[in-house]
């Protein structure tokens, strides 16, 4: 390469840079926490990936401590990590961070009417209504769970005792649950569009992490290639055509006097506002709401399951001792309900310890500051994007007293009672707290408990256990391809 080739191209280099720094100055990142050096025009790429990021963030938070910036392109992100920082934001200033980013992929799936698009306010509030006038979290859902638990029960019961992945059954039992709650339909476990479905679910959230995905919402002009276009969006276009069909069966159906479900009671809105100019009731964020609904419905809760029961297969003391205080409980003559929760404090202490544990999602959907604010020290502008680590909440060692073990004493006071941990974070907090909390909680101690009462489970023959004091369990794997076996117990009557 020739010298004035060099010098050109190191002419430009500098150039950037400066137009980069000055930039920043103009608008105010001085102010910004620490981080990694972007590199000019592309940001800090290796830290922006969805799934990998998140292995990076202890060491960047060692470094630059618990607020630290990492960089879109020339876009900062905000890195909140460890539990006094977490809960400053989301619970402390909750109104400033209750905003959301523009996340490109996201917006062109939902088409802006999601609850996280502009529009998230008023969808959220009149969904979480429905939810609730259609018995979410009330006595009438529980029944719908404590029903559901008898197919998981028999389905569980089929297998004889030889080794099965428990997935497939968790995910129908839970995608029957939200199924009934949002569309009236029950389905056999084996049915095709059953596990049709709950397989797009699980592809569709994978691909959400995916690296293209990443790039895409890095370079959002790249959505504009019909052949990357397809390949994102294959899956939620998938469950739209899905909703779809119900959504149209249930119009021609309605009656407003009796609504079924959760598509009638939305469509009964839609028809009261559609005199209105652009209302955000609507067709489409009917489809995207069920779409959402189902999404986190699903698969989240049934690789907690299914993780809860895979240790319980490397714990055999501590599945003893639930299935102990259930049979006391029980007098194994009825399924666990939830008035039982306050006498099984170990149970459900298990149960959030391996949602600890699990940490299924390392970092909360992305938040964004609603207005330019003052930090513990810093200055943030209004509209940067905020991630919450929430791995570094669950894992807090100010807060849990042996965070890398498996310790369902962490959630249990000194008298054996359970207790809650205001760092027990899974769900996200604050203003964007998980929509389907109450749900999943509830599907998590009725089914759990349900199959604790009737079977043990262990690994298959041959299978190691993991040490019984340290977690070094694979939980990528566990949750992808482990077996266990479930025995059926001699429960005394």
């Amino acid at each position: 390469m020739e010298l004035s080739t060099i010098l050109a191209l190191s002419v430009i280099l500098l150039l950037t840079v400066y137009i980069f720094l000055s930039w920043s100055r103009q608008h105010g990142y001085r102010s910004l926490p620490p981080g990694p050096t972007p590199i000019p025009l592309l940001g800090t790429p290796k830290y922006m990936h969805l799934t990998d990021a998140p292995k990076t963030f202890p060491e960047l938070s060692q470094k630059y401590g618990s607020m630290f910036t990492i960089w879109k392109r020339s876009e900062p992100v905000i890195v909140l990590c460890g539990y006094e920082t977490v809960k400053d934001a989301l619970i402390n200033h909750a109104e400033q961070f209750s905003a959301r980013p523009i996340i490109p992929v996201m917006y062109v799936s939902t088409k802006g009417y999601g609850i996280h698009g502009p529009r998230w306010q008023s969808i959220r509030r009149f969904t979480m209504t429905s939810l609730r006038n259609f018995g979410m979290g009330k006595k009438t859902m529980e029944m719908r769970v404590l029903a559901e638990s008898k197919y998981l029960v028999k389905a569980v019961s089929e297998t004889g005792g030889k080794p099965f992945n428990p997935v497939m059954f968790m995910g129908s039992a839970v995608g029957n649950i939200i199924s009934s709650v949002l569309f009236g339909e029950h389905f056999e476990y084996r049915d095709e569009k059953l596990q049709e479905l709950l397989l797009s679910t699980s592809r569709h959230i994978k691909r959400f992490f995916s690296l293209l995905n990443t790039v895409c919402n890095i370079v959002p002009i790249l959505l504009k290639f019909p052949i990357i276009k397809e390949r994102v969006f294959k899956e939620s276009e998938f469950l739209q055509k899905f909703v779809t069909k119900y959504i149209e069966h249930h119009r021609k159906t309605l009656n407003p006097e009796s609504p079924r479900d959760f598509i009638d009671y939305f469509l009964l809105k839609i028809k009261e506002v559609e005199h209105e100019i652009d209302p955000d009731i609507c067709d489409t964020s009917l489809q995207m709401m069920v779409v959402s609904l189902l999404t986190a419905g699903t698969d989240t809760t049934a690789s907690t399951l299914k993780f809860c029961l895979v240790l319980m297969a490397h714990y055999p003391d501590v599945q003893a001792k639930v299935q102990q205080e259930i049979d006391e409980v029980t007098k194994s003559l009825r399924s666990p309900e939830i008035m039982d929760k306050p006498q099984l404090a170990y149970t459900s202490a298990v149960i959030h310890e391996a949602q600890r544990v699990l940490d299924l999602a390392p970092t909360a959907l992305f938040h964004a500051v609603t207005e330019d604010i003052k930090f513990r020290g810093y200055t943030i502008p209004k509209g940067t994007t905020v991630v919450p680590f929430l791995t570094s909440v669950l894992q807090d060692p100010s807060q849990w007293e042996t965070p890398e073990v498996f310790n369902p004493q962490h959630f249990l006071n000194e008298d054996g009672q359970f207790r809650t941990r205001l760092a027990f974070m899974p769900f996200s907090a604050g203003k964007r707290v998980c929509l389907g909390e109450n749900l999943a909680r509830m599907e998590l101690f009725l089914l759990f408990s349900a199959l604790l009462q009737k079977f043990t489970f262990t690994l298959p023959p041959g299978t190691e256990r993991q040490d019984s004091k340290y977690l070094n369990l694979n939980k990528v794997e566990i949750i992808g391809s482990s077996q266990i076996c479930a025995v059926p117990r001699a429960l005394s009557k």
